[in-house]
């Protein structure tokens, strides 16, 4: 979703990647940032809040009405639907942010 919006094209892929990462594992429960995370990133968990706050707006408030091929794409079985995935409340996000 990233690709399609200008405003992330200032971001670097690592960093981007990293971000995505950490959303996914924080909307999964799957734990946080570990050490080895840091270590083969170079990102720390706290440089990457800001971006993973924007990501995670982007999932919630995404426009229905254009870009609809990409939507329906990753909302198949094969792409293991992540396209119908739940964004995660912002303000739970931020508190899980904040622990980690």
């Amino acid at each position: 979703m990233t690709l399609q919006e200008y405003d992330y094209a200032r971001e670097s892929p690592s960093k981007l990647a990293a971000s995505c990462l950490l959303l996914a594992l924080t909307m999964k429960n799957l734990g946080g940032w570990t050490p080895t995370l840091e270590y083969y990133s170079g990102y720390r968990s706290q440089d990457l809040h800001p971006l993973v706050k924007r990501l995670n707006f982007l999932l919630t408030y995404q426009p229905h009405d254009k870009l609809k091929a990409v939507r329906t794409k990753y909302s198949h079985k094969v792409f293991f639907e992540v396209a119908k995935v739940t964004p995660m409340d912002m303000l739970k996000l931020d508190e899980i942010l904040k622990n980690c």
